[in-house]
């Protein structure tokens, strides 16, 4: 509306310019003499405008004259279209000028005005294969989904747009949540481009939420061969699905489970969970060394809670002091990490060196405080026979304490409690990683439920003691009941305030 406005009244302003200036012509007392071949013409200065308009006229007249000519010259000379495309010039230009202006509105966020142009340049050019594309786009934009599927499936009849088309109706699919279709479109789009990215990512992410996970891999080794995958990052993803395939066949197929879950550490032997698997597969197989190598070669990458638990599984019955020795094999290597210090501590506790334990442990306690460090002095404080305050001290400093690395995804920093090939919130895949979350607000397995997986060849007294010790730290306080005041003259009280008493969970070994 308002540019219809602004169209009148440029050209009333024109009009009204063009009037001044044609009076202003009228009035003025010049004239223009013209003298050729012994002819003279004496001329006005209107007369002069309107001779100068008709020369330009003239001359535009012959320019299109003689395009007409040379038309007619190729049409006789085989050209079959010349002429045609002579009549046709003038309706591409307001076509493509139409198309541009399409191309700039949709640019611009305006959809109804690129449709709009878009179906202007439809009647000039007669090229569906150009405006269906801007038409699908507006109206998506606009909002008007019916109409963008229904140019979507307009786009599927020219070879030229199908992918256009396939792709258009697959991301509709994934919005409204139907993904079984979405996977079949998916596939189709793969077929068309196998090297189109996104295209692949999603046909990947979408095999991976149903658990097609052979499928998955096929496609990974296609993108591959396409040359969009550099080759490790396909090694590593593809150690991811292998090792998601094996779990998809434990308990139904054991022997294909534990040849991916070799497969998957032969891939990316730093991969942890692959690692574990593995070794849990040699050891079936009676191939003890084999599962050694694979947990240490994942050690000296990065040492791992579920490495040490894998490793201590090794040799379920064996003494304390047995274990720590074996142990050696992993506490050598990178023997200042944090996770080796805290592994020696819970070795040196279930040893009953609770003395060593503390040097072990080192001013972790203080400088890199966590569920698991204060459960663990909690755990040597009572070894020692501490008082009963102090260790509820430590316990309390847990309940509020960070959680310690987890397994964060790299894309929306969702905490998770246990490895997964994706994220659960956003599908990512392989984009979990063993790390501290920017919020670290969330349990995390392996932690102070290490303690009793660790020294499982401890006492049952001891270790079930041990095991409300870790277990406790995880615990939120319940209810306590009111500490009696402290008495003026106790030392201990006057360094740690009154703390709620917790009563352990019953001894068992998984998280709660």
């Amino acid at each position: 509306m308002l540019w219809s406005l602004i169209k009148i009244l440029i050209f009333v302003g024109l009009t009204a310019a063009l009037a001044y200036g044609g009076g202003l012509l009228l009035e003025s007392n010049g004239y223009i003499r013209l003298t050729a071949f012994g002819t003279e013409l004496t001329l006005g200065p209107l007369q002069g405008a309107v001779l100068g308009t008709l020369i330009v006229l003239a001359v535009w007249a012959i320019l299109m004259f003689s395009g007409l000519v040379i038309a007619v010259f190729k049409f006789v000379n085989g050209d079959e279209t010349a002429i045609s495309r002579y009549f046709d010039r003038n309706r591409e230009r307001r076509g493509f000028e139409a198309l541009a202006e399409g191309l700039m509105a949709l640019a611009s966020g305006e959809g109804r005005l690129a449709m709009a142009k878009a179906a202007r340049a439809e009647k000039f050019l007669g090229r569906p294969e150009l405006t269906n594309l801007i038409t699908a786009q507006a109206a998506e934009l606009a909002g008007d989904r019916r109409k963008a599927e229904e140019v979507y499936r307009r786009l599927l009849q020219d070879e030229r747009t199908r992918f256009v088309g396939v792709r258009g109706i697959m991301k509709q699919k994934l919005i409204d949540g139907d993904t079984d279709t979405a996977l079949e479109l998916a596939q189709r789009a793969f077929a068309l481009k196998p090297r189109h990215d996104e295209t692949t990512d999603i046909l990947l992410r979408l095999q991976a939420r149903k658990g097609d996970w052979t499928g998955a891999r096929r496609t990974l080794g296609a993108k591959l061969r396409s040359g969009v995958l550099p080759r490790d990052v396909h090694r590593r993803r593809d150690a991811v699905l292998a090792l998601s395939e094996s779990q998809a066949h434990r308990g139904t197929d054991d022997a294909k489970a534990q040849a991916a879950a070799v497969e998957a550490n032969r891939l990316s032997p730093d991969l942890v969970p692959g690692a574990v698997a593995a070794a849990q597969a040699l050891m079936a197989q009676g191939k003890t060394k084999a599962a050694i190598r694979a947990i240490r070669k994942a050690w000296e990458a990065a040492p791992h809670p579920d490495l040490a638990g894998a490793f201590a599984a090794l040799e379920p019955d064996e003494t304390p002091e047995a274990r720590l020795k074996r142990f050696q094999t992993l506490t050598r290597i990178h023997p200042d990490h944090g996770e080796v210090k805290q592994l020696v501590t819970e070795l040196l506790i279930a040893s009953d060196d609770f003395d060593a334990a503390r040097a072990a442990l080192g001013d972790l306690p203080e400088t890199d405080p966590s569920v698991r460090t204060l459960a663990l002095m909690a755990a040597i404080e009572r070894g020692s026979g501490g008082d009963d305050a102090l260790v509820r001290g430590w316990l309390t400093r847990a309940v509020t304490a960070p959680r310690g690395p987890q397994w964060v995804c790299d894309n929306c920093q969702a905490a998770h409690g246990t490895w997964a090939p994706t994220c659960n919130n956003c599908d990512g895949l392989d984009t979990l990683a063993w790390r501290r979350p920017h919020a670290d607000a969330s349990p995390v397995p392996g932690g102070a439920e290490m303690l009793p997986l660790i020294v499982g060849a401890a006492e049952p007294d001891q270790n079930a003691n041990l095991l409300a010790t870790g277990a406790a730290a995880q615990l939120p306080p319940a209810d306590p009941e009111p500490e009696p005041e402290p008495a003026a003259d106790d030392p201990v009280s006057e360094v740690t305030p009154p703390i709620p008493d917790f009563a352990p969970p019953e001894p068992e070994n998984k998280p709660r």
